[in-house]
């Protein structure tokens, strides 16, 4: 099969896809989206795979199969490609994923993957679309990556009912050793002006919209925003964002009310192996999304030999 024949094979699928997860909601109704950190499935998180006879259902416990059962929606951040090819870019931390395990994150509940990080491509471009694929193969929904970079920016159209719901993600780091090539395949990079513009342009033409938007930002280890970042997320809620939650730095940051409209800066890592009590900490958010609201709960967790455990009640 062609490259252009497998890309439109991909394209068929993935429409097929959203259809397939799309929800029956009506008027005065109530979407529930959660949200969680990163989830890495390689390094010390591929050993306890490995223990396990190679199921990875060992990551899920049954606190975090509570949350996701009662979201119509969960989406994660998957921080490492998922592919059988093996052609790692030159850099300090190179991770790969069996694509098989990817069921298993089905089967718990995840039912969108975000891409736009800086380890999606860890194993080249091919490894990147590879993982795409393999993610709907899977039955889940992947954005933030695409054949180009037009395609990787375009929103996804996370839920009709009670209203359109657009969930906007892009990585604001430079990728370490991978050229800006935006006709190749790509994750999602577009400036920071042009994600304002299509916030604006997404509520210019459907006012009654919701828009989320996903930032994968920071210094890792730290527990604060830089200023920047700050700057940044106001302009982003300004131009029209309802609600940010964003990640990178593998700690928990400031969570902000600004004009209304709350910033999660960073919620931390989710599945990951990463001991520190720094790294450990982290939250899940789940959104409840009506006709005229965006009302998000910080759902506490902590993760324990790189599972995830809901610690308290949600606030």
């Amino acid at each position: 099969m062609s490259t252009s024949s497998t890309a439109l094979a991909a394209k068929l699928l993935l429409l097929a896809l959203m259809a397939h997860v799309a929800i029956a909601l009506h008027a005065g109704d109530t979407l529930t989206v959660t949200f969680t950190g990163d989830v890495l499935l390689d390094r010390g998180v591929r050993k306890v795979i490995e223990k396990n006879n190679g199921d990875p259902s060992c990551l899920f416990s049954s606190s975090v199969d509570s949350l996701f059962k009662a979201s119509h929606f969960v989406v994660a951040n998957l921080e490492c490609p998922a592919t059988k090819i093996e052609d790692p870019v030159y850099k300090k931390f190179i991770f790969r994923a069996e694509p098989e395990w990817l069921a298993t994150l089905k089967e718990h509940g995840i039912t969108h993957l975000n891409l736009a990080n800086n380890h999606s491509i860890d194993q080249g471009r091919d490894g990147l679309i590879d993982t795409r694929d393999n993610i709907i193969k899977a039955g889940m929904v992947p954005f933030g990556a695409g054949d180009n970079m037009e395609q990787a920016v375009q929103p996804v159209l996370l839920s009709s009912s009670p209203r359109n719901v657009y969930l906007i993600a892009s990585l604001r780091l430079a990728l370490e050793n991978t050229a800006y090539l935006p006709h190749k395949p790509s994750v999602s990079q577009e400036s920071f002006e042009k994600i304002i513009n299509r916030i604006k342009m997404l509520k210019q033409q459907d006012p009654g919209c919701c828009v989320i938007v996903s930032l994968h930002w920071g210094m890792e280890h730290m527990t604060n925003p830089a200023a920047q970042q700050v700057m940044e997320a106001h302009q982003l809620i300004d131009a029209g964002a309802d609600c940010l939650i964003c990640h990178h730095t593998h700690t928990m940051q400031t969570v902000e009310n600004y004009d209304g409209k709350f910033i999660y800066y960073s919620i931390g890592n989710f599945i990951f192996d990463q001991s520190r009590p720094i790294n450990a900490r982290a939250c899940a958010v789940t959104l409840k999304i009506t006709e005229d609201s965006v009302t998000p709960t910080t759902v506490p967790v902590i993760i324990k030999n790189c599972t995830p455990i809901i610690t308290s009640s949600a606030h």
